[in-house]
């Protein structure tokens, strides 16, 4: 590399002697690119050095890259994948440096909370070089998530909905690799000994977190919510979440849950089965893990969905309570047809 950039200049130099010195500062220390504002361009595998020429001269507008390729002549270019930050005021040398030597920029990485390990890979792929494909082969695949210490349906419980910076280039086990670090450094000593003290791994958290989320958007509800249902744990009742039978039935727009819903057998079925499901029904937001851990101490069984269609619930400690509170549900629904 070094015998490289001493043949560079003093290529350069008897240029300057030969008395093309202004023409080759002027190539150098031009600012090619015409651009309002820093923009940036991504180098991926399939690239090579026309590809990346093409995109600095179709995607930044470079008036020439005269300079840049004398600059790949006289010195050579390793195609270095990564997202490259290009502004008006950048000139050639200082462009060419950037891309030779790999110097990336971080970007804004959003792992969002959603239902399925589909739309996760989905939604990661569009912000980073690996594809949906490659993220959703290791994370549907059995032995690939036995060695992460999951499962396929314990698997969605690994990721924290949270915006991270991170590099444009990482792969699909990069990105995994990533989300094992968050998920260590967000389950320290103090959320497992919440956890601990409910009865319940940091893995069951995010199961129960899951369900409250889909119970309700309200965020003052959730650690009520959380709170009923770690009550029905306890006295070994069958949660009976109706979030739940919609992951059954994969059918995330049903509106209302018939009894024929209720016959589905799955063990996600929390009306069939006792206990928690086998994973998560959806990746919880952080707030909706907080809500578990710090759950609201009650001594109430049921809840039902207040008649005034907030989205907000009526909550009961006795069956005849919840038949009150039901009735009127059943009334408002009615009026509504």
């Amino acid at each position: 590399m070094k015998n490289k950039k001493l043949i560079l200049f003093i290529c350069i130099f008897l240029v300057i002697i030969a008395g093309g010195g202004i023409g080759v500062t002027a190539l150098l220390f031009n600012h090619p690119f015409n651009v309002s504002k820093p923009t940036f361009i991504y180098i991926d595998e399939n690239d090579n050095t026309d590809s990346v020429l093409v995109k600095l001269e179709t995607q930044l507008n470079a008036s020439t890259l005269t300079g840049f390729k004398m600059l790949i002549r006289l010195n050579g270019y390793t195609v270095r994948t990564g997202a490259y930050r290009l502004a008006a005021e950048q000139n050639t040398l200082t462009a060419y440096r950037l891309l030779s030597h790999g110097h990336q920029t971080p970007v804004k990485l959003i792992v969002p909370s959603v239902r399925t390990i589909g739309q996760l890979s989905r939604t990661v792929a569009r912000q980073i070089m690996a594809d949906s494909a490659s993220i959703s082969t290791l994370l549907t695949d059995s032995l690939y998530c036995d060695s992460l210490g999951y499962t396929r349906e314990t698997i969605a419980s690994l990721f924290l909905p949270n915006t991270y910076e991170v590099y444009w280039n990482m792969t699909a086990q990069g990105f995994i690799a990533r989300m094992q670090k968050e998920y260590a450094r967000f389950w320290d000593k103090n959320r497992r000994a919440k956890a601990s003290e409910i009865g319940l791994t940091p893995t069951e958290v995010s199961t129960l977190a899951s369900i409250v989320e889909e119970e309700t958007a309200n965020r003052a509800e959730k650690p009520t919510i959380a709170g009923l249902y770690l009550n029905r744990l306890r006295i070994g009742m069958p949660l009976q979440a109706d979030p739940t039978v919609k992951f059954a039935l994969q059918d995330f727009g049903l509106k209302r849950i018939l009894y024929k819903h209720l016959e589905t057998e799955s063990a996600y079925n929390t009306y069939k089965h006792p206990g928690l499901p086998p994973g998560p029904i959806r990746i919880p937001s952080i707030e909706g893990i907080e809500s578990v851990l710090n759950y609201a101490p009650h001594n109430y069984l049921y809840m039902c969905a207040k008649e005034d269609f907030s989205g907000t619930h009526n909550f009961a400690a006795t069956l005849a309570e919840h038949q009150v509170n039901a009735r009127r549900y059943q009334a408002a629904l009615n009026r509504m047809r």
